[in-house]
């Protein structure tokens, strides 16, 4: 029986000064004491942030065989989000995912997407995604267009972003800003073809991306 591989993604990217469309309310966000929600996105602090690693989580599914939807996620991400909340169009954002962090329900699979019909990690170990363009769609969401480099190709890729809540950390009282993102890649673009079209091109992305506000 041919091997079953599902695909991967890559991007990731991610995340950001901004917010998208399939919203989780930003009110529920917890309000207490400690954690201070906020409920509006105008309240972030503006600032620079580096990602929360332990909290941001890269999750993709594709269509495998059609019949089914299948998920796999990355983690470990890293990289930095310049947040104007003034002037959105000055957000910037660079986020590196390391492919080789790939894990799906089976270790098989899993080490299959890494080798070099799929991701070839030991060729191209990070994918990167570097925002261009943050436009505004509602008080809570907005789009996030920028270079997703994956595979050794770099293609525009565009992401819608919700904002989930703001505040302090009860636990290392870190200023911290989520959001919930959204978007899709055809991994086709990015010469990863292996099993198409049995194994769906069409990758779809949901992040949780979270930011901790940097001390001056």
């Amino acid at each position: 029986m041919k091997k079953i591989m599902t695909a991967f993604i890559g991007a990731a990217a991610l995340t950001f000064g901004a917010l998208g469309d399939n919203a989780v309310a930003a009110n529920n966000v917890a309000k207490s004491n400690d954690s201070a929600g906020v409920v509006t996105a105008q309240s972030i602090k503006s600032g620079q942030y580096k990602i929360d690693p332990y909290h941001t989580q890269v999750v993709f599914s594709v269509s495998h065989f059609g019949f089914t939807n299948y998920s796999g996620i990355f983690s470990d991400v890293s990289g930095s989000l310049q947040l104007n909340t003034k002037e959105l169009d000055k957000t910037k954002l660079d986020i590196q995912i390391p492919v080789g962090t790939i894990q799906t329900t089976s270790p098989k699979l899993t080490e299959e997407l890494k080798a070099a019909d799929w991701l070839d990690v030991a060729q191209y170990p990070n994918a990167r995604f570097v925002s261009t363009k943050i436009v505004k769609t509602g008080e809570t969401t907005a789009d996030v267009t920028g270079n997703l480099t994956l595979h050794g190709v770099t293609k525009p890729v565009t992401l819608h972003v919700t904002f989930i809540g703001a505040g302090v950390n009860p636990l290392n009282k870190a200023y911290t800003v989520g959001f919930q993102i959204y978007g899709n890649i055809q991994r086709s673009e990015f010469g990863i073809k292996t099993y198409l079209p049995k194994v769906g091109d069409e990758v779809s992305l949901n992040i949780a991306g979270a930011f901790e506000k940097k001390a001056k």
